[in-house]
């Protein structure tokens, strides 16, 4: 079959089972048919406030149902969905809905202060907004003209500068039904999602799994014990996760943890942050190494590694092969390195049409169609790629590099520690120190503890030279740490 637009597709899952589930969060569910019909209600709605093909509608909602309402309402018109935090301050949003030009943003009181922030002209529509119903003997039920959007969706990234940028997808709403679902999604069946939409991720797989028939269950916020009672409740076979959630979902008491008949699942993924070793043989002993997935790509998505758990055991610490894209890994003069060797992180895409483009930001280039996205890693003689971290991130500690995620992952297996991050503090002897924020009640644990700990696991220079407690989580439920911040935030 030809391929059909995004709105189009979802019309035939509605007309094949227009009484099947096809969004659920907390206690609200929509089915098929009515995920259409309200999506069609709403997509009249915006293109009476200006919105039409191509253009950006900023969505700044939180995990619910009418965020995938919206996000078929605005397919529906052929325009772009930009999403963003709902927590997002004001500076921030402002600056993005300038970058975007959006027309509307969904999710903001128009009456409020962040409304008025933004630029002129700016339409508001609050959270919980409902179109006024059409008028009778109209044409308000009928379906509206088939669109595509030109980019399916334009999330959003503030990378290593702080300032935000958009990375537009190069690849249009559109979609052959007839092809297998990506990433061992299938058809029909339930994902589990816990992870915030406006991260990249969750959203993908959110929609990808909508787009291939599926019931898609996401949670309000993360929640552990939560997540583990949607995919028993709901039979789910697809579950997305983080490494973050990973530890909490481990670490919840034996008795908890294992009452929750997980018997329906068949892949777990995780990616968005390293996942140290400890917490994947935990995992795989758990579940099994053929149910553990991991993937490894940029929003970018000039080229994506996969790995399930039984490669995994056999290359501990790797990220997987390509899958598509090619990867190369070079030193700081562009010179390709042989396998063994840790450089900069290169990938180019193959295609003929690129993979995204920015609004705010130039990419990193390299003749011949590479880019990098700042990882560092290597590759080992069978192809497969293991990552250190992001050059940004690098600490140079009396002429040595430290590498934060090695240390995070050391000081997250102790059992008290929460979440925590490593960043480089300036000192005047040895350049910078390695200094570790963690959240943990110092009461079950003290900094002396914590780093005889880690120095059982850890090379002396590796260690850290301080460490702060902070009762606040550091990294947020799509496993993002901003390192840079909370060093800027100390100097």
């Amino acid at each position: 079959m030809a391929q059909l637009s995004f709105p189009a597709r979802l019309r035939q899952l509605a007309a094949e089972a227009p009484d099947r589930p096809a969004v659920t969060c907390d206690d609200r569910s929509v089915t098929r048919a009515e995920l259409v019909a309200a999506g069609d209600r709403l997509a009249r709605d915006l293109a009476a406030r200006g919105v039409g093909h191509g253009d950006f509608v900023t969505v700044a909602l939180p995990n619910s149902v009418d965020w995938f309402v919206t996000y078929v309402a605005v397919w529906a018109l052929g325009a772009v969905p930009q999403p963003v935090s709902a927590r997002l301050p004001a500076r921030e949003l402002t600056a993005i809905v300038e970058l975007a030009g959006s027309k509307v943003v969904v999710g903001v009181d128009p009456g409020s202060e962040l409304a008025a922030g933004l630029p002129a002209g700016t339409e508001c529509i609050p959270v919980g907004y409902e179109p006024a119903a059409g008028p009778s003997g109209g044409h308000a039920d009928e379906p509206l003209p088939d669109a595509v959007s030109p980019a399916w969706k334009a999330p959003t990234s503030g990378g290593s500068t702080g300032r935000p940028k958009l990375i537009v997808s190069g690849d249009p709403a559109l979609i052959d039904p007839d092809a297998e679902p990506p990433r061992m999604l299938g058809r029909d069946g339930c994902i589990v999602v816990p992870g915030p939409l406006y991260h990249n991720g969750p959203a993908v797989w959110s929609c990808d799994a909508l787009l291939a028939g599926k019931h898609v269950v996401v949670l309000p916020r993360f929640d552990a014990e939560g997540t583990l009672a949607a995919i028993a409740e709901h039979r789910a076979d697809v579950v997305y996760l983080v490494p973050t959630m990973m530890k909490r979902i481990l670490r919840l008491p034996d008795e908890v943890r294992l009452a929750y008949d997980l018997s329906s699942l068949q892949v777990v993924w995780h990616l968005a942050e390293p996942c140290p070793p400890w917490l994947k043989d935990a995992w795989i002993e758990w579940l099994g190494p053929e149910r553990i997935w991991e993937l490894y790509a940029g929003t970018e998505a000039q080229a994506a590694t996969i790995i399930n758990g039984v490669e995994w055991l056999e290359h501990r610490g790797s990220v997987g092969r390509p899958v598509f894209g090619e990867i190369s890994i070079r030193d700081v003069d562009g010179v390709e390195l042989p396998a063994g060797e840790q450089g900069e992180v290169w990938m180019r895409s193959g295609r003929d049409t690129p993979t995204y483009r920015y609004l705010g930001a130039e990419a990193k280039e390299l003749d011949g169609g590479w880019e990098s996205l700042g990882d560092v890693g290597w590759l080992d003689d069978d192809g497969y790629l293991y990552l250190g971290d992001r050059l940004q991130d690098m600490i140079l500690t009396g002429g040595s590099n430290v590498y934060p995620a090695e240390v995070e992952a050391v000081l997250a297996e102790h059992p008290a520690v929460r979440s925590c991050a490593v960043i480089g503090l300036p000192d005047d002897d040895r350049g910078n120190i390695v200094h570790a924020i963690v959240e943990a009640d110092s009461a079950e644990v003290s900094a002396d503890e914590l780093l005889a700990f880690a120095a059982d696991r850890l090379v002396r220079y590796k260690l850290p030279r301080s460490v702060e407690f902070v009762s606040e989580p550091l990294r947020d439920d799509a496993g993002k740490v901003r390192r840079t911040a909370l060093r800027a935030a100390r100097l």
